[in-house]
């Protein structure tokens, strides 16, 4: 692929004016006669861009997905209430960011005006000792983004500035893709952060959280993944911290309509259909085994979690060259976390936020009051006069006792917003879950790219270096599309026009001040 830098019209398409767009090798735009089969294994956000790339190219694609509905670690299922309703429970809150593109221009197949999302007015932070800070009047515009949240910021402000190393915190400047992992992946986030001399209010109240989204310990973070975040969300894009959220549940809002898509195209979505082995057949084709079948294939997308890739690979002995499954057995997952959501029979007080980042409050990471925004649960509320409130705590000691986390983030709930401390729980489910990537310090190598030793199998998810600066659901929705491209380019089919935040820094006066001066 090809890449230039963004373009006067990015901006008209509701993108940063700097955006990138990543140019597919060029080719015919799709198959005409006889197309060539695929496999994509694994319906979460990463197999569902793949899928859809591939689909709309005319390839005949079979998705296969282990769990009984699409979306991965975005899917949901239905519950039925203690009151005797119904709901749809899932596995939590997540942010559709407005620098996702990807992500989005993938929603965009079956909601062109992404009526299916909803702005929050505000990414509000707290921490237990008072403090409280948000990004909804910070300026989205670098550097003028840096210099309002100095301005407005109570756990950072000019004197902090002052006292940070500037040498040392020049890299935040001009970051960029790979090459930040050759310098960085080897250091700490927190450690990174203390070399600088970021200040302890703001490393406590705004770092904490956001490298807590990445499901890891905040002194186990990789501080590349941490300046790559920050110039993702904050340093490096004009959309800034603020983001939308579905009106209604992940499975209703985004991916029945995605999987209708697909079959639209006359792809077949196989659900409930885990995948145990690939095997390299006669002829350059592959064979996937599911439970009493065997289906070939031309390509193989593996569109896996890490605990599903390295089961599938461990099983597929043929595939592939022996460092590269050594490195697909090394890869790990990240703690466990924790999503509570309690239906309550009264509603939180009416000036509570619909999303609110917490830290200092045993483990408690955020609270979700899903009634603000979400359909289903404000129809609950309306029809109870209750209120559905969601609690996750990430990066969970393994070795602690599940009920007393979750007694524990029920009271700091109590503590958080006190009305909640006289409700009665008309139901609750925990959600405990331990399949996320792990970023930690110098695991970057370790993980796997795009391409594979096969040149008919791809990899895509949010584990998956990709070269480009995205993370979370854009990495997986970005490595999704690659995965598909390197297959159709091989077939002399144009792939899918992939955009990103800058590359690097935004600022030629700033990239150049960071070249120059930078500690070595």
């Amino acid at each position: 692929m090809s890449a230039r830098g963004g373009r006067p019209g990015a901006a008209r398409h509701g993108r940063d004016r700097r955006a990138e767009v990543i140019v597919p090798e060029p080719g015919r735009e799709r198959f005409t006669g006889d197309a060539p089969s695929a496999a994509v294994i694994g319906g979460g956000v990463a197999g569902l861009a793949a899928a859809t790339a591939l689909a709309e190219r005319g390839v005949r694609v079979t998705l296969y997905e282990r769990g009984e509905s699409l979306g991965g670690r975005l899917a949901g299922w239905p519950v039925r209430l203690g009151d005797g309703s119904s709901a749809t429970m899932s596995r939590g809150f997540h942010a559709f960011f407005r620098q996702y593109y990807n992500l989005r221009g993938l929603l965009r197949r079956t909601d062109p005006a992404l009526s299916m999302l909803t702005p929050l007015p505000d990414y509000p932070l707290l921490h237990r000792n008072g403090m409280a800070d948000g990004f909804a009047r910070v300026p989205r515009t670098p550097p003028w983004s840096a210099l309002g949240f100095v301005a407005l910021s109570p756990s950072f402000g000019l004197r902090d500035l002052a006292a940070m190393n500037p040498r040392e915190a020049l890299p935040l400047l001009d970051v960029r893709v790979p090459e930040v992992y050759e310098r960085f992946d080897g250091v700490g986030a927190e450690d990174f952060l203390r070399r600088i001399g970021f200040p302890e209010a703001a490393r406590h109240l705004a770092f904490e959280v956001f490298s807590r989204s990445f499901f890891a310990d905040p002194r186990e973070l990789s501080a590349a993944e941490l300046l790559l975040m920050f110039h993702i969300y904050f340093l490096g894009s004009s959309e800034g911290l603020l983001f939308d959220v579905p009106r209604e549940p992940f499975p209703q809002a985004l991916w029945e309509p995605l999987g209708g898509h697909l079959r639209g195209l006359g792809a077949q979505v196989r659900t409930g259909t885990p995948v145990h082995r690939v095997r390299p057949a006669t002829g350059g084709d592959l064979t996937v085994e599911t439970e009493g079948a065997e289906d070939r294939h031309q390509a193989v997308v593996l569109a896996l979690d890490t605990q599903g890739l390295r089961h599938v690979v461990g099983a597929s002995e043929q595939l592939g060259d022996a460092p590269w499954r050594a490195g697909v057995e090394s890869l790990r997952t990240a703690p466990p976390f924790l999503v509570s959501r309690l239906w309550l029979d009264r509603p939180v007080r009416e000036d509570r936020p619909g999303f609110l980042g917490t830290s200092g409050f045993d483990g408690l990471d955020n609270i979700s009051v899903l009634d603000r925004w979400e359909g289903e649960s404000a129809r609950w509320a309306a029809r109870t006069g209750g209120s559905v409130v969601e609690l996750h705590a990430y990066a969970v000691d393994g070795g602690t006792e599940r009920e007393k986390v979750q007694r524990r983030m029920l009271d700091r709930l109590n503590e958080i917003y006190p009305e909640t401390a006289a409700a009665r729980v008309v139901d609750v489910r925990h959600e405990w879950r331990d399949d996320c990537p792990v970023f930690s310090v110098g695991g970057y190598r370790h993980r796997p790219a795009v391409r594979t030793p096969h040149p008919r199998v791809t990899l895509a998810g949010d584990m998956v270096r990709t070269g480009l600066p995205v993370a979370l659901m854009e990495r997986a929705a970005t490595s999704g599309f690659l995965a598909a491209n390197a297959l159709l380019a091989g077939w002399g089919i144009r792939g899918q026009v992939l955009w990103t935040v800058p590359r690097a820094g935004r600022s030629r006066v700033l990239r150049t001040l960071a070249g120059r001066f930078a500690a070595p």
